[in-house]
């Protein structure tokens, strides 16, 4: 009731990263989870018949593979994924296709968080170097270009210089090499 008939709020995405993370947090069923998020709608809708609402999917909002069989029983309803480079180990698009990607050409899909796009932290003096360095530079082009070819929209996190993975270095809001490249992407996305 709160947010009804404010035009600015767009959106409303229930939950952030549903997980039950090996049932360790409560086990719940797809089926479960849909019903929950399909209650939700209902009553949003109840108050505001425009809002769009966003589900997202199990593994921290990573995995939306169960829409192949039980899409939310709503119409205009977009779904969440946050594809961090830790879901899966490269090749990347492969998996994303399998885990999110797919659903892409049937709904609206946003990315409502992912990041860590900047080059690796170097190791100490005398450290071999992380056999990670390539992979952690790659997955920011790599993720955007996967995103933009499947017309999925994106966010990035996190605008915070101590909750990462942070796009800023202090509270003066100076762009450390994650925030740079996140910058560079929205600008060639808009043009």
């Amino acid at each position: 009731r709160h947010y009804a008939g404010h035009n600015t709020v767009a959106f409303f995405e229930f939950f952030n990263e549903p997980t039950t993370f090996n049932n360790q947090l409560g086990p719940v069923s797809w089926d479960e989870w849909k019903k929950i998020n399909e209650n939700l709608i209902a009553i949003v809708r109840s108050n505001n018949a425009q809002a769009i609402p966003l589900v997202a999917g199990f593994d921290w909002a990573y995995d939306l593979t169960p829409l192949r069989l039980s899409p939310i029983g709503a119409e205009g309803v977009g779904y969440v994924t946050h594809p961090y480079a830790n879901k899966r180990p490269q090749p990347w698009e492969p998996k994303w296709e399998e885990d999110f990607g797919f659903a892409a050409a049937k709904y609206p899909i946003v990315a409502t968080e992912f990041g860590g796009f900047g080059p690796p932290r170097q190791p100490p003096a005398g450290a071999a170097a992380s056999a990670t360095a390539a992979p952690q530079a790659a997955y920011g082009p790599s993720i955007v270009k996967y995103l933009e070819g499947k017309g999925i929209s994106w966010l990035v996190w996190c605008f915070d210089p101590e909750w990462g993975p942070t796009l800023i270095g202090n509270w003066e809001y100076t762009l450390n090499p994650s925030g740079e490249f996140a910058k560079q992407a929205m600008h060639a996305a808009v043009q």
